[in-house]
């Protein structure tokens, strides 16, 4: 009878690990979820801000450039499709290979600057230019914006 008493009891131990093993084990995996799922999260590459800060980004530059120019309204929703059309095709540029790219990056500013001598006044034109090799508006720390010329090497 008591070999008997101390098998059931031993069994009824063994239960209760089992189950308290299993309980830890239960919420160890609820705890630890929302982490892994965290980790499923693609990042922003670094130095770029958010999409939802890029297109604010954009906005302030356009109003910036607007500003600077002192554009009619008229021309800013030309310089602002412009501006879009040319960040829609740089953002086709990902998987290019970097000449691909740097080919295609010197085309898009070529084209930028037709569009902008199209849409700005002369003066509009040089003042535009004359920002952009400083960095323009909205892009502190830039030296050169789009189409900006390099200095030579000598």
């Amino acid at each position: 009878m008591k070999v008997r008493q101390n098998k059931r009891k031993s069994q009824l131990m063994k239960m209760q690990k089992v189950s308290l093993i299993a309980a830890l084990t239960a919420g160890a995996l609820i705890a630890f979820s929302p982490l892994v799922r965290a980790e499923d999260k693609p990042t922003p590459p670094e130095g770029r801000p958010p999409a939802g800060q890029r297109a604010e980004m954009a906005k302030e530059r356009l109003a910036k450039i607007a500003t600077e120019l002192k554009l009619t309204d008229e021309q800013k929703t030309k310089v602002a499709a412009a501006l879009k059309e040319q960040a829609e095709k740089m953002r086709g540029l990902k998987d290019a290979t970097p000449e691909e790219r740097k080919e295609k990056v010197k085309a898009g500013r070529e084209e930028m600057q037709k569009k902008m001598k199209e849409i700005l006044t002369p003066e509009q034109y040089t003042k535009w230019e004359k920002l952009r090799k400083e960095g323009g508006p909205g892009r502190p720390g830039r030296r050169g914006g789009p189409g900006a010329e390099k200095p030579d090497k000598n």
